[in-house]
């Protein structure tokens, strides 16, 4: 059954969504845009480069990615499209809710030829990272997700689609864009971690990753882009994962929320320095809104505010979709295969599938960062 909501907006105008679900009001709980604010923005184009956190599609429409990812089939998507788009999740990700509270389209995947760029496009790819996979493999560090598609390459393809786009006039035609540089970089320490890489060794990758961020939005700029929030990562600590893989006995390994300190001291590490380096860059490109997005304190956010917002406080680390041990995550039986479980109700779960979070989480995420980059996007209100 679909449903439309229309919402009173800017300027006289109406957003009609189109929304595949079943349940009306559950429709207008999960989209929480009663105030759409970034609609202020007057953005008319968005456009993501990242990896599984923002990937609207592109990794299922890769050979090699495409036929070993799980989001490419039911439950993904379960909750929202009734179908699997490639989101790795059970429905939205914070992408659509942030161009819908700018009251633009769902972003489309690059690789889907056939698609309407007109809004924006999505460059992300599941399971991509920010180094480039030959410079990972030359530290003994395999791209599991098996996509070639680093943040260089994106950036390429971004080249590519400027050129029959808005060339030679991209930075007329991209002044009231927004760029969204990330969430990347969380992969390159998640695959080191997982393959047995020491802390000290996935320290040492941080300046080469920040630095090719870095490089990321430089790029952009020179494309044209003026408005540009660059998203650390999150807390990896406290992600079903994680806690599987690295769980132990000792109490002090653990923080207040059970996340794991040291895998998260790693994130705060990591942020740190991005936003470090992002501060630097504002200086030398003082006509450009640089933002740094702190995705990391807007997921602690969520976590110690997650009884108070319906999620369930037995259920804060463990997998909606997914079975075995504490956290309901097994790295044998993950979500997507055949016999793993999905829970009664999602929107309680704050982790999907133990890398990945749920549609409501999601939500959630995206109000909070909304929250914290829109003062510093001086929209007019």
């Amino acid at each position: 059954m679909a449903a439309t909501i229309r919402l009173s907006v800017v300027d006289g105008l109406v957003l009609s969504l189109v929304i595949l679900m079943v349940n009306i009001s559950y429709a207008q709980e999960v989209l929480k845009l009663q105030k759409p604010r970034l609609m202020n923005c007057r953005f008319d184009k968005i456009y993501q480069l990242g990896d599984s956190l923002s990937d609207t599609g592109n990794c299922i429409r890769e050979s090699l990615c495409g036929a070993h990812t799980e989001c490419r089939r039911l439950p993904y998507g379960m909750n929202f499209y009734q179908n699997a788009t490639g989101r790795c999740s059970d429905g939205m990700i914070i992408i659509d809710f942030i161009a819908l509270e700018s009251g633009l389209p769902l972003l489309n995947p690059y690789k889907d030829r056939n698609a309407n760029f007109g809004h924006g496009v999505n460059f992300a790819v599941a399971g991509a990272t920010a180094l480039s996979s030959e410079f990972l493999a030359e530290n003994k560090i395999v791209n599991t997700a098996l996509t070639n598609s680093s943040l260089s390459v994106q950036l390429d393809w971004m080249s590519s689609h400027f050129q029959t786009t808005c060339s030679p006039d991209c930075p007329g035609k991209l002044k009231k864009s927004l760029f969204l540089v990330g969430e990347i970089g969380g992969n390159d320490f998640c695959y080191g971690l997982l393959q047995g890489k020491t802390m000290d060794e996935s320290r040492r990758m941080i300046p080469r990753v920040v630095q090719t961020i870095i490089h990321g939005v430089r790029t952009v700029i020179d494309f044209g882009a003026t408005t540009i929030v660059v998203p650390g990562i999150s807390p990896l600590g406290c992600l079903p994962v994680f806690l599987t893989k690295f769980t132990t006995t000792n109490s002090t390994a653990y923080d207040e929320y059970h996340c794991l300190k040291d895998i998260n001291d790693l994130a705060i590490f990591h942020n740190h320095y991005l936003q470090q380096a992002t501060d630097e860059l504002k200086k030398q490109y003082p006509n450009v809104t640089l933002i740094y997005g702190d995705c990391y304190n807007a997921y602690m956010w969520l976590l110690q505010n997650a009884v108070r917002l319906g999620f369930d406080d037995n259920s804060l680390q463990k997998a909606c979709c997914g079975m075995g041990g504490e956290y309901n995550y097994d790295v044998d039986k993950k979500c997507g295969s055949p016999g793993v479980p999905v829970c009664v109700d999602p929107s309680t779960y704050i982790s999907w599938d133990g890398a990945h979070l749920t549609q409501n989480a999601y939500s959630w995420l995206a109000r909070r960062i909304i929250d914290d980059i829109l003062p510093k996007l001086s929209c007019k209100v």
